[in-house]
């Protein structure tokens, strides 16, 4: 019987490079799993979904689906802490943390899908995870064709079109411009330690690094490349800071894209699936973003305005910081209006 942890995923998944990142930090012993034809029938017998990134642990049943699953962790390995010990900063790295997970990956499968340097790169890269990289030349141009031809057509389930293009690409200069600002100070969002937010914004910029198009954006922001690296394998250099001393360039990436776009988003998609329409506009940063509903988000907003009941339930506080960062309405529905 194996004694370690068994992690199936994929470079190219930024869940999995994220589940990747908080199992080294907690040094977790555990075993990282290509998922591909060699591996496909082992990863059958343990998944309940046909999703990655899937933790088999030494005993029990398998994990999968990231959030819950470090939340599962936690539980069973809570040291070193991995988010803050007060109630505001908790919930704010839980909220950076769904907003990459949910619009952060907007801009990384839009690149990676949308140019065709980053479709080839992505797809050929892809293939080899699949068939092994001693795999025939042809069989490889053949996995990575029908990949691609996979891929392609799902940018729709992200609301990557010719309208959303500009929308999407000025977030993400946006996402690293502000980054970049936070990051010159400091190792990690929160301060010296990483957290869950790290976990998920790390793990789209790590994606986003390794192709083409973004990558040469990425380029004239070192201190984001250096966290991308630093998050590979993340270790504590210091102490959480106050939030006094976070404040002055978290809040612009908690105003400007979590309150001004995510949210915005997030919440329109579930008005929108509420009522089964076939589409949604939504308008934000001056623009209209359009997209046909994804009901999984529906599930993904609700438990974070669980969360943000809770924290603000415990910490009253909060509400002020939510407030200046134009998230509290869109957070506390009913309390919005």
């Amino acid at each position: 019987m194996n004694d370690v942890y068994r992690l199936y995923g994929s470079e190219l998944s930024p869940y999995s490079v994220k589940v990747r990142s908080y199992l080294r930090y907690k040094s977790v012993p555990h075993r990282w799993v290509v998922r591909g034809a060699a591996t496909q029938a082992e990863y059958q017998r343990h998944a309940k979904l046909p999703l990655i990134p899937l933790l088999v642990p030494p005993t029990g049943p398998a994990l999968q689906d990231s959030t819950p699953l470090i939340e599962e962790m936690e539980r069973r390995h809570p040291e070193p802490a991995l988010q803050p010990s007060d109630v505001p900063r908790a919930f704010l790295s839980a909220l950076i943390e769904e907003y990459a997970d949910e619009w952060g990956n907007k801009a990384m499968f839009h690149y990676r899908w949308s140019y065709e340097p980053d479709r080839l790169s992505a797809s050929w890269r892809i293939a080899q995870s699949i068939l092994g990289v001693d795999a025939s030349r042809a069989d490889l141009e053949g996995a990575a064709a029908s990949v691609e031809a996979r891929m392609v057509p799902r940018l729709a389930l992200v609301g990557s079109n010719s309208t959303n293009r500009a929308l999407i690409e000025l977030s993400f200069r946006r996402q690293l411009e502000i980054t970049e600002a936070h990051l010159t100070l400091r190792p990690y969002l929160f301060g010296g330690r990483p957290c869950l937010a790290d976990l998920g914004w790390a793990a789209q910029l790590y994606e986003l690094s390794s192709d083409p198009t973004p990558q040469a954006l990425m380029q004239h922001f070192p201190a984001v490349l250096a966290y991308v690296a630093r998050m590979i394998e993340p270790k504590a250099m210091g102490e959480f800071e106050t939030w006094e001393t976070l404040a002055p360039t978290l809040t612009m990436l908690l105003r400007e894209e979590i309150g001004g776009h995510y949210l915005p988003w997030a919440h329109a998609n579930a008005v929108a699936a509420a009522k089964d329409a076939r589409s949604f506009e939504v308008e934000m940063g001056g623009a209209t973003f359009s997209q046909t509903p994804q009901k999984y988000h529906v599930k993904s907003l609700a438990e974070i305005r669980r969360k943000a009941v809770a924290a603000l339930e415990a910490a009253p506080g909060l509400a002020a910081v939510l407030q200046d960062a134009r998230c509290y309405d869109l957070l506390v529905p009913a309390a919005g209006g």
